[in-house]
């Protein structure tokens, strides 16, 4: 295997972890989980069985990441940042039959002390603010902060704000990359150089 994981750290035997990817101090990763290459996890972080995260994900100190949560393609999880599996969890009522699957696509930004609560899809280069509640599906490019989470504008892929309506249409440009963006409908989209 051409990681590292830290003397510290529990890979449990079944775990498939990418080349690049690097396991920190006192973190476990179950046998069933599925982890790209160049891939973080920083300290005390737990990974479930029915996990799968992709390549370039960053995952900071302190977040369990478990069963049903789905990390496609360069997103970033702030430090202690939490995701939940069951919606209405009771512990003398196993609810295992029950987890909701969580969707965070392709670029998220999760910000630290973020909870997104189970069943939701975050689309897209979207960010959630620190200290944010998702409890909803956030669009693609959306910015979310708040408790429960609002979408206060848009951002790009960069990671800097946009500005547009939050409904409408309208068309921006990143200042710091100069990538195009058009807004139609309520939906975000960038405009591929042709």
């Amino acid at each position: 295997m051409s990681c590292q994981i830290h003397e510290s750290a529990i890979v449990d035997v079944g775990a498939q972890i990418g080349e690049g990817s690097r396991v920190w101090h006192f973190s476990h990763v179950c046998a069933g989980a599925k982890i790209g290459s160049n891939v973080s996890l920083g300290q005390n972080v737990f990974v479930g069985n029915q996990v799968v995260i992709k390549d370039n994900c960053k995952i900071q100190n302190n977040v369990s990441i478990y069963d049903n949560v789905f990390l496609e393609e360069g997103v970033f999880c702030g430090p202690s940042m939490v995701f939940t599996n069951v919606y209405n969890p009771r512990a003398l009522i196993e609810r295992k039959s029950e987890y909701k699957d969580t969707h965070i696509k392709k670029g998220v930004t999760l910000g630290a002390n973020c909870t997104v609560v189970c069943g939701v899809t975050i689309g897209s280069f979207a960010f959630v603010g620190a200290g944010a509640v998702v409890k909803s599906d956030v669009p693609d490019y959306a910015l979310v902060v708040g408790v429960p989470a609002k979408q206060i504008g848009w951002i790009s892929e960069y990671g800097e704000r946009l500005t547009l309506p939050l409904a409408g249409d309208g068309d921006a440009v990143c200042s710091h990359t100069g990538k195009q963006y058009r807004l139609r409908d309520g939906q975000l989209n960038s405009i591929e150089e042709t």
